[in-house]
């Protein structure tokens, strides 16, 4: 039962998940407290303290974990056994420890220092709410200026549109930031900067509550300055969006670099957006073969209007992928968007349309009531 170092992102992120049935720390060692406050927070848990036995037997029914500390064992093993408790102590590990995890009912025993990574996971997933991870769609230009910026926005705004969790990543650095694209630059909330120096596990519930919400959506956008943020800090931070299920969009980069195979490890579905012209069909044949190899599910996209001989199937035809759709050109698209509306914000403009038609195919299921 070990982990990885627990993340070391902004404490705004690290506070912000305090739901009710969070964890219950039992223990009347303060040092041991002290640990476990710390780790619930880079957890993104608000937990309930207890000294010995908890005041109230519905604490410990709601509590969505508890972290009891060796000190306590035997006064909880006077209560109904439950799912979900973690023995804790430190190394070197007490011989008696595993006795009185027996006792409590405890499936885990967690040593620290030496388990925190572990013990912080389990924390993290004891306050995800999500069934199962969310849907991840990236979107890529098959050239410059393909449109695949705009087609992501109007996707995330189409997804949100239906009442699902959604979740819109700027994963392009040199894209100039969505946020502007979706007139949110002004909007509070963190940027990509702030998570620079994320490592290991973060709470999905956190980082979400952290992030701006413009139409309906939460926004993982770039500010205008010059940071690099590390592979690493790419992968934990897309693993945390993933986690809470429902949509994640991610405009992609045209590149191949640390940062992008992250990204492209964690898509369900890629969408290749290629113009209707012979050139942009060479060029995003070398973008296919690029990142064919490392998506499971990489579609086209057509961006019209198409010309003689060269419509959707046949440029599908010549790049080898399978034809998601072709998306007609939106009169007064580049008017709306100096005006501050989004792309797709129309309901009855084809951009719109499209991707209504593109989540009624690719979630059957029917919407998603956020938690």
């Amino acid at each position: 039962m070990t982990g990885r170092e627990t993340s070391d992102w902004p404490q705004a992120a690290a506070t912000a998940a305090t739901t009710p049935g969070g964890p219950l720390i039992a223990t009347e060692d303060e040092d041991l407290l002290d640990d476990l406050l710390r780790l619930c927070a880079a957890a993104g848990a608000m937990p309930e303290v207890c000294h010995g036995t908890p005041a109230q037997r519905g604490t410990w029914d709601r509590a969505s974990l508890v972290l009891a500390g060796g000190d306590c064992a035997g006064r909880l093993a006077a209560l109904p056994h439950r799912e979900d408790v973690v023995l804790v102590g430190r190394e070197p590990a007490d011989p008696d420890l595993w006795r009185r995890a027996v006792l409590v009912g405890a499936r885990n025993v967690a040593l620290l220092p030496d388990e925190e990574g572990w013990l912080v996971d389990r924390i993290a997933d004891s306050v995800e709410a999500a069934d199962k991870p969310a849907l991840t769609v990236g979107v890529i230009g098959g050239r410059g200026g393909a449109g695949a910026s705009t087609l992501a926005c109007a996707l995330a705004i189409g997804a949100a549109r239906t009442g699902r969790r959604t979740m819109l990543v700027d994963a392009d650095p040199l894209g100039g930031g969505l946020d502007v694209l979706l007139g949110a630059e002004r909007v509070d909330g963190l940027r990509w900067p702030a998570f620079a120096g994320s490592r290991g596990r973060m709470a999905g519930r956190a980082l979400e509550e952290v992030l701006p919400e413009p139409h309906g959506l939460r926004l993982l956008s770039w500010d205008r300055g010059d940071c690099e943020v590390p592979p690493e800090a790419v992968r934990a931070v897309l693993a945390a969006a993933r986690r809470r299920g429902g949509v994640v969009v991610v405009d992609l980069p045209r590149g191949t670099d640390g940062s992008a195979v992250e990204v492209l490890r964690q898509l369900d579905l890629g969408l290749l957006v290629v113009p209707s012209e012979l050139r942009a069909v060479a060029a995003a044949h070398r973008v296919a073969l690029a990142i064919g190899l490392m998506m499971g599910d990489l579609r086209l996209v057509v961006r019209g209007p198409c010309g003689p001989g060269l419509d959707g199937e046949e440029i599908a035809r010549l790049l080898d992928l399978p034809l998601a759709g072709e998306v007609p050109r939106e009169p007064g698209l580049a008017a709306a968007l100096i005006a501050g509306r989004p792309p797709g914000g129309a309901e009855r403009g084809p951009l719109a349309a499209f991707c209504a038609e593109f989540w009624n195919r690719a979630l059957p299921e029917g919407p998603e009531v956020p938690a």
